[in-house]
């Protein structure tokens, strides 16, 4: 047998460093909030901290679980993945704040969107390995995984959930490219994803009704209704604009009073801004830059197909929630509902993510890399 190189110290510096970053954003954001709609301000610190040891069991487990094994588990894991899909919609899902996205009991809840993200990494890589010869055929490669797309995506879309649905999208079409799908497929299927996008965009704005629409506006000049339709979008360039170079100070943000919704979950990175500075959130995106850069070089030296798609899941899925929070707390994009990895608070987001990164942690046992 081989022997196994160490567990690569710079992913778990990394995963590490913004956990535990992500504990205490999520604790300065949340407190006034959760004293005042839970009548205990520790509510969401005491959850995401136990969160974070269900994470890091999961993130040991998977660490030491030879990434090979998942291969047998895939079929299985989609099923169950599409069964709570289609359960979530059924009257046992749970219904707030006109989504339909939960599934669980009293206090103990399940997203099956964020378990939908683990299991299309497993099972398109499992299946991609299998069929590496037929990836060059649009017909017998390509087309399966576009109807496994649309099946994904409609499941997710109907919750409603949009973000969470172009996310899985993106990445399952990453994995497709990096397991030898034709240039000029990928290239033929972008620009026509990019103009259905946009064809989408631009019925919803043309047609102006519903939040969608709002939603579009409010991006395109919140300050126009910055007590309404463009709230959120203000209030976040505040936060940001007010954090200046330092930053106000750990838990001095004004925003995270009453003015964001919920700052603690998608606009965090605003209050990470206000409170921490520029100098705070540049050390966070460049946390994620070398994770991803990691992620990146065990991909490239992976000994295997199916490792290095395992390692492209990982890194696409980082890579692109990261843009998307980033941009919608910077009012690059529409805002929509897009956690910021291991730092939002979202219990069931953190242990799928950590779980992830303890696969990335098992292939760099068997990649050679330059670990100084």
């Amino acid at each position: 047998m081989a022997k196994k190189n160490p567990y690569d110290s710079t992913i778990i510096l990394s995963v590490a460093s913004l956990v535990v970053m992500g504990i205490i954003m999520v604790f300065s954001s949340s407190f006034s909030y959760a004293l005042v709609n839970m009548n205990d301000g520790y509510f969401f610190l005491k959850r995401v901290v136990i969160w974070a040891l269900i994470g890091t069991f999961a993130m040991n487990f998977c660490a030491r679980f030879s990434y090979w094994n998942w291969k047998k588990l895939a079929n299985l894991i989609v099923l169950v993945s599409i069964a709570l899909l289609i359960l979530v919609l059924t009257p046992a899902g749970t219904r707030i704040n006109g989504a339909q996205r939960w599934l669980g009991v009293g206090s103990i809840s399940v997203m099956p969107s964020e378990i939908a993200k683990f299991a299309a990494i497993i099972f398109v890589s499992t299946s991609i390995t299998r069929k590496k010869e037929k990836m060059q055929s649009f017909v017998y490669g390509v087309l399966p995984y576009l109807l496994f797309i649309g099946l994904f995506f409609g499941l997710i879309y109907m919750q409603p959930d949009f973000s969470t649905a172009f996310v899985v999208s993106v990445v399952i079409m990453s994995l497709i490219f990096v397991g030898g799908m034709k240039l000029s497929h990928f290239i033929g299927l972008a620009s026509a994803g990019f103009g259905a996008v946009a064809s989408m965009i631009g019925y919803i704005f043309m047609s102006g009704k519903g939040y969608k629409a709002a939603r579009i506006t409010a991006f395109l000049d919140p300050w126009a209704d910055p007590s309404n339709t463009g709230f959120q979008a203000v209030q976040s360039l505040l936060a940001l604009g007010s954090g200046g170079l330092f930053g106000r100070g750990l838990g001095r943000s004004v925003q995270k009073h009453f003015y964001l919704p919920e700052p603690q979950n998608d606009f965090i990175f605003a209050i990470i801004g206000e409170e921490l500075g520029f100098i705070g959130g540049a050390t966070i995106l460049l946390l994620f830059i070398v994770l991803i850069w990691r992620g990146i070089r065990i991909a490239i030296n992976a000994p295997d197909l199916f490792s290095c798609l395992l390692a492209t899941g990982f890194v696409s899925m980082v890579a692109v929630q990261v843009i998307i929070n980033i941009a919608v707390a910077t009012s690059s994009m529409p805002v929509t509902g897009m956690p910021l990895p291991f730092i939002s608070f979202g219990g069931n987001s953190l242990v799928i993510f950590m779980a992830l990164s303890g696969i990335l942690l098992n292939i760099s046992r068997h990649t050679n890399l330059d670990r100084s």
